[in-house]
């Protein structure tokens, strides 16, 4: 018997080659609507699918292929003659391969359409043929991307497709409808933590090694939703790896919680603080962040680039080394020749001035990232041994400001204790940041307990105001702000922030033993503010 090959594809992209290779070694072509009608323009035979269903296409294209005809014919066995009886009594012949590709729903439900015209995108028909194709596939040959039809082209010239490619096809098509199917959850479902986790990415790249150079990886990207790395754009410098990958979506992140320019995104919890009074935290200006190995090395806030980089900068000048630096606004010449003076994986901003971009250039492997999106993904997941772990991503900033002391913030360290607050949030855990206008002096993360925590950001604070006083760029005095991104299960933290100097604390609360912290801190004459909010960053 002549055999059948069923062609409906919406991507028409290497199909007229595919289907007159086909037509050629002497297969029967049988296709639906579009794909018919641009086949027979190629000047290829083929039969329309009503021919073989004596059913006519109905319902605005909705149903086309949905027939037992086509179904019986792609899913009967070869090898068990019940199946190929039943196909001769019901005067059905088989369909040999199956040439689908689906309505382009990933692309259409980022455009944003309305509900009704988005629905129209959910194919029903394509799924169903490649599912019982993939499911017959020692049988069937099952073709969904055009990348795929050159091979398949040389192992029919060879004589027939092997076992080998058709079990391999056949796994892409459930690759690529579990991926389809997880979209069109995503689009339906209103529940954050459905029952089934519906996952929807595909493979952008593969990656040289992942964190270490024995581990192989990849990045995937969302199909269905927009998101910072699938906007950015690479100005200059090598191929990003998984660690700068991992790193530069942190740093965007912290920078981005200041505010982008143009009013583009409001400061992290911003419309929180001016509920709460607090609109002097505002913290107008540029941002700069500096990240080493997934943690904020530096963070300062400035009313130029260069002097929020300058702050940052001094917070931990050795560490900066080989990280990535942030910044929420265009990178200007002046601040490019600072950042040129280091070694830095990643530069990642909204602009580069052209002659920024001139200096910057120059350094030979340095990755330079323009980024205008603020991050967009409301949860945030984990793989686990066996599992997956999904969270709201951390959005929030403060519920309260509670003062709980007798001494009361000086006005003037509010927008510091909102600025460390936002720092801190992005620190590993546990995690102490000291501040000193608008700048992290002293950053203690990732530490065990949250006294060594906050021993680690004091003694850094003091070294480095002392280097700052040394080099004629600060007072020299001590930095007042201290925040917290947990609360202290003891007061020895109190008691240390007293010794450096520090006068007001902001921190969540919520310890058993906030009591005894909050006593010593009006022993010691300390302000200290509860914000309700905990920002653990494990």
């Amino acid at each position: 018997m002549k055999k059948k090959a069923l062609i409906s594809v919406y991507d028409k992209e290497g199909i007229a080659a595919l289907a007159a290779f086909l037509s050629g070694a002497g297969w029967e072509l049988v296709s639906t609507g579009g794909t018919s009608s641009y086949l027979k323009g190629e000047g290829l035979p083929v039969t329309d699918v009503s021919g073989i269903t004596g059913f006519p296409e109905c319902l605005d294209g909705r149903v086309k292929t949905l027939h037992p005809a086509v179904h019986a014919g792609i899913l009967a066995r070869r090898d068990t003659p019940a199946h190929m009886e039943t196909l001769e009594k019901l005067g059905l012949g088989t369909v040999d391969l199956v040439c689908v590709n689906l309505y382009p729903f990933f692309e259409k439900v980022r455009e944003g359409l309305g509900q009704e015209e988005t629905i129209e995108f959910i194919d029903i028909g394509g799924p169903a043929m490649l599912r019982s194709a993939s499911k017959n596939y020692r049988d069937v040959i099952v073709l969904t991307d055009p990348a795929d039809y050159p091979e398949l082209i040389e192992a029919l010239k060879a004589g027939d497709a092997p076992p080998g490619l058709r079990k391999k096809l056949a796994g892409k098509v459930f690759n690529l409808t579990s991926a389809y199917d997880a979209a069109i959850a995503r689009y339906l479902l209103e529940e954050d933590f459905p029952s089934y986790y519906p996952v929807s990415v595909k493979k952008a790249q593969s990656l040289r090694y992942g964190e270490n150079s024995h581990q192989g990886a990849a990045l995937y990207l969302n199909t269905d939703r927009p998101g910072v790395l699938s906007s950015i754009e690479q100005l200059g410098g090598k191929e990003l790896s998984y660690n700068n990958i991992r790193d530069m979506d942190l740093a965007w992140k912290a920078v981005c919680a200041y505010g982008l320019p143009a009013g583009r995104t409001a400061p992290q919890g911003e419309a929180e603080a001016e509920a709460l009074g607090l609109s002097r935290g505002s913290g107008a200006g540029a941002a700069c962040v500096a990240v080493k190995h997934n943690t904020p090395c530096g963070i300062g806030l400035g009313a130029t680039l260069g002097e929020a980089y300058d702050k940052a900068y001094a917070c931990d000048p050795v560490s900066i080394f080989g990280g990535i630096v942030a910044s929420n606004t265009v990178v200007d010449p002046g601040t490019a020749l600072k950042l040129a003076e280091l070694f830095l994986e990643i530069v990642i901003a909204p602009g580069f001035d052209p002659r920024a971009l001139e200096i910057l250039r120059k350094k030979k492997g340095l990755r330079i990232i323009r980024s205008e999106k603020a991050p967009c993904e409301k949860q945030e997941y984990v793989a686990v041994d066996g599992g997956l772990l999904a969270q709201e991503a951390d959005r929030g900033l403060l519920e309260k400001w509670e003062t709980v002391t007798k001494a009361v913030p000086a006005p003037g360290d509010i927008p510091e204790m909102l600025f460390g607050m936002r720092a801190v949030s992005y620190v590993k855990s546990n995690a102490v940041v000291v501040v000193k206008n608008l700048a992290a002096v002293g950053i203690g993360g990732g530490e065990t307990n949250r006294i060594w925590a906050a021993e680690l950001a004091l003694g850094r604070a003091a070294k480095n105001i002392a280097a700052l006083a040394e080099a004629g760029k600060d007072d020299g005095s001590a930095a007042r702000v201290l925040a917290s991104d947990a609360f202290f299960p003891f007061p020895d933290v109190v008691e240390a922030a007293s010794k450096a100097g520090i006068k007001t604390i902001v921190q969540p609360g919520g310890s058993l033993n906030d009591k005894a912290s909050v006593e010593t801190a009006d022993r010691l004459g300390i302000a200290m503010v509860l914000t309700g909010t905990r920002h653990f960053k494990h």
